[in-house]
C-alpha cells in the first residue's frame, strides 16, 4: 500500500471527545493552505467527528485508515475558503430538556453517541443513531416533532443539529453540555 505524505502528524490518542477535535482545530491553524494532517485517534466517535468537522470548516476531509486501535484521519488545510466556523443557533441546557421530558412534551431525544456510549448510559427512550450513521437513517426520524440532540459534550451534537437543519428539519435542538452533566434520569441498554 502506498503510503500518503503528510505534513504534520497529530496525536490524538486517548482522548475522547471533544478533544481529538480540538486539538485537531489548533493544528490546522498552524499548517500552510494545501499542507496535509494526519490525526491519530483512539476515539471511535472521531471519525464521524472529525469528517463532520472538516465539511463544516470547510476543509478537505481526504480519509481515515484503520490501524488496529488507531484511526489515521487525514486532512487538507483550505486553500483560503475556509468557512467561518458556526454554531447551531437553538441550544437549551441540560435541566431545560429535562422540564420538557418531565412534562411529557411530544419530542424526540436523538443520542449522536457511538453504540458503546448509548448502552452504558442514556436519557429514557432517547433514539440511538451515531453521527456517523446519521445521514443514512433520516427516515427514521420525523420532521414534524422537535428533536433534542444529545452527545457527551455538546460538540458532536452540535454538527448532528446542523446536518439535520441543512436536511430540512425545521424544530433542531442542541443539549448542551450533554451527557457529561447529565443529572436526569438514565437507562442502560445492557446490564
Amino acid at each position: 500500500m502506498e503510503m500518503i505524505k503528510t505534513d504534520v502528524i497529530l496525536d490524538a490518542k486517548n482522548l475522547a471527545c471533544p478533544m481529538p477535535i480540538v486539538k485537531t482545530k489548533k493544528a490546522m491553524n498552524n499548517l500552510e493552505a494545501g499542507q496535509v494532517i494526519e490525526v491519530q485517534a483512539t476515539d471511535k466517535g472521531s471519525k464521524a467527528d472529525i469528517k463532520a468537522w472538516s465539511e463544516s470548516s470547510g476543509h478537505q476531509y481526504l480519509g481515515t485508515l484503520e490501524e488496529g486501535d488507531v484511526l489515521k484521519h487525514y486532512l487538507r488545510k483550505a486553500s483560503g475558503e475556509e468557512k467561518l466556523e458556526k454554531k447551531h443557533p437553538f441550544v437549551v441546557s441540560n435541566d431545560e430538556l429535562g422540564q420538557k421530558l418531565s412534562a411529557n412534551e411530544d419530542l424526540i431525544v436523538l443520542d449522536v453517541r457511538e453504540n458503546a456510549e448509548y448502552v452504558f448510559s442514556h436519557i429514557p427512550k432517547a433514539k440511538s443513531i451515531p453521527l456517523g450513521e446519521m445521514e443514512n437513517r433520516l427516515n427514521e426520524l420525523n420532521s414534524e416533532t422537535p428533536i433534542y440532540i444529545v452527545c457527551r459534550t455538546g460538540n458532536r451534537s452540535d454538527l448532528a443539529a446542523q446536518k439535520l437543519t441543512e436536511k430540512g428539519f425545521k424544530q433542531v435542538i442542541n443539549v448542551v453540555p450533554g451527557m457529561s452533566e447529565w443529572e436526569g434520569q438514565t437507562v442502560k441498554a445492557i446490564d
